[in-house]
């Protein structure tokens, strides 16, 4: 769909026209005309789908009519604060939403943006918050400081805006965003962005959100045409640095991300690279604000060729000519996955997303199959193909299956059964075991059972087959359950009269009869041995009961 039937101004247009779009994508021609209709937007997009623009270009759609409203004019001098609120994750991600507000509000005779982020410096923050405002973007650590001090104003918000959302949720924020909203008006338009409205999200929304208007044009389970997956097995970490090596090497290769698990992967593989001549460079949350910026620049201008970076730290990057994304440290959680591969294969690009995996990471690699219910094809590098036997594992289960009960193909949306998934064979056999190791086998063994040693039934004459004989598992004539000849049942259980309880004649009970209940009978009689609960007499003269010498 053209954005000239978005309902957009001619100087926003132009400025969208000057970026060199045409045509929105599918959240943008949904999320523009609702927003601009003024409605709370709950919407899921993938990353790469144009979802800044989606809700920026609204967000200059409110401050034009804003200033064409002579009820809205602001009189110099008085601290109004925004008009337009973006909360982000992160502060790379909060610099892309400020950048694209700049892109598309250039042709806005004084548009006011400003940024409030951690490890920025708090008098630039605090001049742009008592100046004249238009859209604020800004983390909610930082914010929460400004509103403490009193020299942020949130009260004349009218638009309020949550990108990625479950982020945030996963991150913490969801004390430090609930304090924000009580700042602002409850006459605010307010829009979420985030992958999931399940779980915490989705009551957030409830609570924030007067009537939205549900918008999803891309989920996890989707596939990303434009990204080729590839799964590299290697038999160890230093083989694992090979295959890095090689595919960092390829000619085809412009930009690439290589993903570590935490900031001290992430400084020493930048390290490495470099001493073999790769211009690399880290991005991580430790970083000084400052130098993380110079990182993102060298990256943007072509400097780098190489990054190496953490989860929190890649929210945000979008850079077209980053054509590889190498997840050399697999994610903590599933979601992250499909926000790494997403770094790649934007602006209609072709990317590539290899992940490098070692046996202990099977489990890992199994959850994200089934989070996004595809399964990563395996690739060889030349020369570099694994000696050891490679790990196989079970194909996502389609939609509808056994642990299909969840919004993510499982028991209320975990993996199913502790990440183990447990089903029978093709021919009906006993249910295996579906994932990790095999029960009582090492690590040498893979996570499938062996060809020879599989799960399914014997051969004929093998195995537990049923006899064909009379011994089979039907019980036998002389022996079944049916009443012998001359055997009557009894009417009650009583005892009978020549097993009563009568004590034997050489050990009797004392008190003569049956010992009465409660009672604790004399198990003595003769010699020294001890009584329970009697008195006797023995050698030394009388003695009381019990284990007494």
């Amino acid at each position: 769909m053209s954005f000239e039937t978005l309902g957009l101004s001619p100087a926003v247009l132009q400025a969208v026209k000057d970026a060199g779009y045409e045509n929105a994508t599918d959240v943008q021609a949904q999320a523009i005309p609702a927003a601009i209709a003024n409605k709370d937007l709950m919407v899921s997009s993938r990353t790469g789908s144009g979802k800044t623009a989606a809700f920026i270009l609204p967000a200059l759609e409110k401050i034009l009519a804003a200033r064409g409203d002579n009820t809205k004019r602001r009189e110099k001098g008085v601290i109004y604060g925004p008009r337009v609120l973006v909360l982000a994750p992160t502060r790379e991600l909060a610099m892309q939403v400020a950048k694209a507000a700049q892109t598309y509000g250039r042709h806005i005779p004084g548009l006011k943006v400003a940024t409030v982020l951690g490890g920025m410096p708090y008098p630039l923050q605090i001049r742009q918050l008592t100046g004249p405002l238009d859209i604020l973007i800004a983390t909610p650590g930082r914010l929460l400081d400004h509103l403490a001090s009193g020299k942020c104003v949130l009260s004349n918000v009218e638009m309020l805006v949550l990108d990625e959302a479950d982020r945030m949720l996963d991150m913490g924020f969801i004390d430090d965003i609930n304090v924000v909203t009580s700042h602002t008006p409850d006459t605010k338009q307010t829009v979420m962005f985030s992958a999931t409205f399940a779980g915490h999200v989705g009551r957030l929304a409830q609570q924030l959100l007067k009537d939205p208007q549900r918008i999803e044009v891309a989920s996890h389970t989707d596939t990303h045409e434009n990204i080729e997956q590839r799964l590299h097995w290697a038999d160890n970490p230093h083989h694992k640095d090979q295959l890095l090596e090689a595919i960092l090497a390829t000619p085809e290769l412009e930009q690439a991300v290589v993903f570590t698990s935490t900031q001290r992967d992430a400084d020493w593989l930048a390290e490495r690279l470099a001493e073999i001549g790769h211009a690399v460079a880290p991005l991580h949350g430790a970083m000084p604000q400052g130098k993380r910026n110079r990182v993102l620049m060298g990256l943007r201008r072509g400097d780098l060729k190489v990054l190496v970076a953490t989860d929190v730290a890649a929210r945000g990057i979008d850079v077209p000519t980053i054509s590889h994304v190498i997840n050399y440290g697999l994610p903590m959680k599933a979601e992250d996955y499909v926000h790494r591969i997403g770094r790649t294969g934007r602006a209609g690009r072709s990317g590539l997303a290899i992940t490098l995996g070692l046996r202990e990471d099977v489990g890992m690699i199994r959850r994200i199959q089934q989070f996004t219910t595809q399964t990563i094809p395996v690739g060889h590098v030349a020369g570099l193909e694994p000696k050891t036997q490679e790990p196989r594992i079970f194909p996502p289960r389609p939609a509808g299956s056994f642990d299909d009960r969840g919004p993510r193909g499982n028991f209320g949306g975990r993996p199913g059964f502790g990440n183990k998934s447990f089903r029978r064979d093709d021919n009906g056999g006993r249910p295996h075991h579906g994932g990790g190791k095999p029960f009582g086998h090492g690590g040498d063994r893979g996570f499938q059972p062996r060809e020879d040693r599989g799960f399914a039934p014997r051969g004929e004459g093998q195995g537990f087959q049923p006899r064909g004989d009379n011994r089979g598992f039907q019980p036998r004539e002389d022996r079944g359950f049916q009443n012998r000849d001359g055997f009557q049942p009894r009417g009650e259980f009583q005892p009978r009269d020549d097993r009563g309880f009568q004590p034997r004649g050489d050990r009797p009970f004392h008190g003569g009869g049956k010992p009465a209940f409660g009672a604790k009978p004399s198990f003595g009689g003769g010699g020294d041995r001890p009584s329970f609960g009697s008195e006797r007499r023995g050698p030394g003269g009388p003695r009381k009961g019990g284990f007494g010498r």
